[in-house]
């Protein structure tokens, strides 16, 4: 009986060791290696603070900002800690009730706007978690975006242009725009210019002084 049970505790120590410290050793090392920024979450920083993950999105509600896909994880959306849909089908009138909720919000926080909705900005992904929205969503804000902020829409639209992300190897996907980037590139350009406005006034002060 010893003699059997000797190899099958050799395995186990052998195949514990291998697959529980060799093995998650390497494919850590590997990827720190190779990947360091993918391996640690893709975090996007500023000024060495993390604001959020490329992969998860976040929610927004202030018109000066583009606005998120709608989110179903409880109890809070965007909860990376509950990926989840909302688990309704085409047919249900809770998701017509939302949808149309969500189809108001749009309208009232841009009135003049009377074009047809993206259906991305009004039904949540399968994840709850996705951080990106179509061109066309984004097109759809523009105008709402650069009204809150005194832009001229051509101004906001070139920065969507800029963090538009096109088809995976040309075929794979469709095209999208990362929204917490593209809402932190807003803010970085127009810090930047109120900067400029505050030192030129600064500047007109001293003269007629």
């Amino acid at each position: 009986m010893l003699s059997e049970l000797r190899p099958a505790l050799v395995m186990l120590v052998l195949m514990t060791a291998i697959t529980g410290l060799v093995y998650p050793l390497a494919v850590t090392g590997i990827a720190q290696t190779v990947f360091p920024k993918q391996a640690n979450g893709s975090l996007i920083e500023r000024d060495g603070e993390a604001l959020g993950s490329e992969l998860v999105g976040q929610p927004f509600s202030d018109p000066k900002y583009f606005w998120s896909r709608a989110s179903a994880t409880a109890p809070y959306p965007y909860n990376a800690a509950a990926s989840s849909g909302s688990n309704l089908g085409p047919t249900n009138p809770a998701l017509a009730k939302a949808v149309a909720a969500r189809i108001q919000a749009l309208r009232e926080a841009d009135p003049a706007n009377q074009r047809a909705v993206p259906v991305d900005l009004v039904t949540a992904s399968a994840s709850g978690l996705d951080p990106h929205i179509s061109p066309a969503a984004a097109e759809y804000q523009v105008a709402r975006v650069a009204k809150a902020r005194g832009a001229d829409p051509s101004e906001v639209r070139a920065l969507v242009a800029q963090h538009t992300v096109g088809r995976q190897l040309g075929v794979l996907g469709e095209p999208r725009v990362n929204v917490l980037e593209l809402n932190l590139a807003l803010d970085a350009a127009w810090d930047l210019r109120q900067t400029s406005v505050d030192a030129e006034q600064a500047i007109g002060g001293r003269h007629a002084s």
